[in-house]
């Protein structure tokens, strides 16, 4: 077999001791789960990087979080839902107009490979998936190169992967049934950086256009 099944599986039985309460299996999670579905209160969208699971990061329980990963955490701005194929923005519609979230939070993080390739992105490089998925924080390399011209690198990056996560908040609104939830009922919508070398987070301030470092 497999060693990287046999670790899942490993994994799959603590995980299973865990939440499956054999000796008392109606009053499990998962029964519970199972009988009355998920009400999640909050849809987090954060990146692939394996570093960066949001339930290990936030010690979330299993129906707590609404998750959608992809490359870099990024919101597509809204478009035709005729033309191609929408799997960031069709969860989006899911957690808001059927799960009735409360929050939505863009989760950002240090190191991000889709960042990187973007700020360091040669105009020559023929085109990809992953080129043409970054294209949609175009905005963010733009304005780092405007506001900070003589930034090496590393500080080109980090503030690539602060600016990105304005950048998916302002497309959020972009979806008409967003902007409705946010007129109608109050939904939040929320930017955290988590600085993985540090081990820190930030909040997006929006009244402020800046990142505060959160104290916990």
């Amino acid at each position: 077999m497999n060693k990287a099944l046999v670790r899942l599986m490993i994994g799959f039985r603590r995980f299973k001791d865990k939440y499956f309460q054999h000796d008392d299996p109606e009053n499990s999670l998962y029964q519970r789960l199972a009988t009355s579905g998920q009400t999640p209160k909050t849809l987090l969208i954060g990146c692939s990087d394996s570093r960066v699971d949001p339930a290990i990061l936030t010690g979330a329980s299993p129906g707590e979080l609404f998750v959608v990963r992809n490359v870099a955490n990024l919101v597509p701005p809204c478009e035709p839902s005729a033309v191609g194929f929408h799997g960031t923005s069709s969860a989006l519609e899911f957690a808001v107009n059927n799960l009735k979230v409360e929050n939505i939070i863009i989760l950002g993080h240090r190191q991000c490979g889709g960042i990187r390739a973007l700020m360091t992105q040669d105009p020559n490089q023929p085109p990809s998936f992953v080129t043409n998925w970054m294209s949609i924080a175009a905005e963010a390399r733009t304005r780092v190169e405007k506001q900070h011209p003589g930034a090496d690198e590393e500080t080109r990056v980090r503030l690539g992967e602060m600016e990105s996560i304005k950048v998916s908040l302002k497309n959020l609104r972009s979806f008409p049934f967003v902007e409705a939830a946010i007129q109608a009922r109050g939904l939040n919508l929320i930017g955290v950086y988590f600085d993985l070398e540090q081990g820190r987070l930030w909040e997006f301030d929006e009244a402020g256009d800046r990142f505060r470092q959160l104290d916990i």
